[in-house]
């Protein structure tokens, strides 16, 4: 199934069904008075998040969705029908907002959750309501009202506790294979990863997190180089993000150091609030390096950026190596860090830093 995670559509509630004008006539009741019933209510648009959804396809190529109007009032004090309200099924961690306020209206972050955003109209009265002492043959009735309508936005979220960065063939995907069960595609070549993935890291038996693979960066993806920024928003509610660096490319040209800072540069470009979440540096391909240059070659990298301060990992993602290790510290780190609603605050760093550090006991970096 192709992943679609963004839609535009057009929502419209059902009308309310008109009330009606009408008079008993029935066998020796000439004078029978009015019998006009009301107009039924319009049916509501809900949207509800389902689990078992998991991307917005559907809302692609349909774009137009209109609940049932209510039926018209009858004689004989007979209401209209209400118009049958339509339910929109979304996968779970979708944001809905209105185009023309560019207002969120709901944020779908668990299953089941339901919204009503178009409301559908009041049925009509019928002449029934009118009559009086002075009125006694009322010709009076009054229309149904029109249903709500709304052009929405729809953004896909993925619910992630931790978000993988990285140039393309970085080893994200490699990693993500290495520590769960995602077969996400993995080949010797740029933008193997042409869409987010899943996988859930179990550290134990009663502990688990997921840990979202999003599409590589490169410089200048914020004016659309390369795949953009566009599924930078899948990030946005993890609690940590991990920077793979690959510290040994195979392009004589690459400078792993300009790499990282342009990865930190589009993710400010993209949101500072994103760039401000808990960030590891995770050095990844080291067995590639011949082991007299390694520590040198380690040690220079995080002077130049600025980053030995920084929760450091060495990985080997192709042989697993350290990767176990990096999984356990990310469990206990996430059993300490907030939910995302509440993270704002206990992640935002002092604004210099472009590595916001953790808890004293998480600065030290693991050996692999």
């Amino acid at each position: 199934m192709k992943f679609i995670d963004e839609a535009r559509i057009s929502i419209a509630a059902g009308d309310g069904g008109n009330g009606i004008a009408s008079f008993r006539r029935e066998k020796y009741e000439p004078e029978g008075g009015p019998d006009g019933g009301d107009g039924g209510h319009g049916g509501n648009v809900h949207f509800v998040a389902d689990r078992n959804v998991n991307t917005l396809i559907e809302y692609r190529y349909r774009r137009r969705f209109n609940a049932k109007r209510g039926e018209n009032g009858r004689s004989s004090d007979c209401y209209g029908k209400r118009g049958p309200d339509l339910t929109l099924r979304v996968p779970v961690g979708t944001v809905i907002a209105d185009v023309n306020s560019n207002r969120i209206l709901a944020d779908l972050d668990c299953d089941g959750k339901k919204v009503l955003l178009a409301k559908g109209g009041r049925g009509g009265l019928g002449n029934v309501h009118f009559k009086s002492s002075v009125n006694r043959t009322p010709r009076q009735c009054t229309r149904g009202e029109p249903g709500e309508q709304r052009d929405l936005r729809l953004e896909l979220r993925l619910l992630a506790d931790v978000g993988l960065l990285g140039l393309p063939n970085a080893g994200k995907s490699t990693l993500l294979r290495a520590v769960s069960a995602a077969r996400p595609k993995v080949a010797d070549y740029p933008f193997t990863t042409l869409e987010p993935h899943l996988g859930v890291v179990r550290v134990d038996d009663e502990r688990s997190f997921v840990i979202a693979d999003i599409p590589g960066l490169i410089d200048g993806a914020a004016d659309g180089a390369g795949l953009g920024i566009r599924f930078l928003k899948h990030l946005k509610r993890t609690r940590l993000l991990l920077h793979i660096a690959d510290l040994a490319p195979t392009d004589p040209a690459a400078d792993p150091v300009r790499d990282a800072r342009a990865i930190v540069h589009e993710l400010e470009r993209y949101d500072p609030e994103l760039a401000r979440k808990p960030r590891w540096l995770v050095l990844n391909k080291l067995d590639l390096i011949p082991p007299d240059e390694l520590e040198a070659r380690i040690a220079g990298f995080l002077q130049a950026c600025q980053a030995d301060d920084v929760p450091c990992f060495r990985i080997t993602a192709i042989s697993g190596g350290g990767c176990r290790e990096l999984m356990q510290r990310l469990q206990e780190t996430l059993d300490r860090l907030p939910r995302p609603a509440m993270a704002d605050a206990a992640t935002a760093g002092d604004g210099e830093s472009s590595w916001p550090a953790l808890p004293p006991d998480e600065t030290q970096p693991s050996q692999a």
